[in-house]
């Protein structure tokens, strides 16, 4: 196993210096589920859900959180991203809204946590939109799918 670069000798918990690197192009795809009643994805499918367009809300949601990951998640840089391109496809025979989020910087670090945290909060706001409805929904396998970039390259999920 790699040595985390998010510790010190000591085990104290620390940001990682990224001053040195080199600047490069950076992306990553996360994805992520919701299940749900077969009806509620007929209501969001119609878009008559009473909170309004839950594709179009859960969008923005998404990508104003990964603009927000440093502000979530302690030691991740603020960066200043190029891309985040968020989208939804219903699976009807498996009652989901998979979601999927792609981010892309020029930058000294990568936005696994950014794409991640996109779709994380784009399911929670489908859930959000939808509880009323349908409070049994799972959010399921957020993960990430694929990244490129910096010193470890590329890296795809099998």
């Amino acid at each position: 196993m790699k040595k985390l670069t998010h510790i010190d000798k000591e085990g104290t918990a620390k940001m990682v210096d990224i001053s040195k690197k080199p600047l490069t192009q950076r992306e990553a795809i996360a994805r992520g589920s919701v299940y749900m009643k077969p009806e509620t994805l007929k209501l969001i499918e119609d878009k008559r859900v009473p909170k309004g367009d839950v594709f179009c809300v859960a969008r923005v949601a998404g990508i104003m959180s990964a603009k927000k990951t440093s502000n979530l998640i302690p030691m991740c840089h603020p960066l200043n991203i190029a891309l985040i391109d968020i989208s939804f496809n219903l699976d009807r025979k498996k009652n989901k809204v998979d979601i999927e989020a792609l981010v892309k910087i020029t930058g000294q670090t990568g936005v696994e946590m950014e794409a991640l945290t996109a779709v994380s909060v784009a399911a929670l706001t489908i859930y959000d939109m939808c509880k009323a409805v349908d409070k049994g929904m799972v959010i399921s396998d957020i993960m990430l799918m694929e990244k490129r970039g910096g010193r470890s390259g590329i890296y795809k999920r099998n």
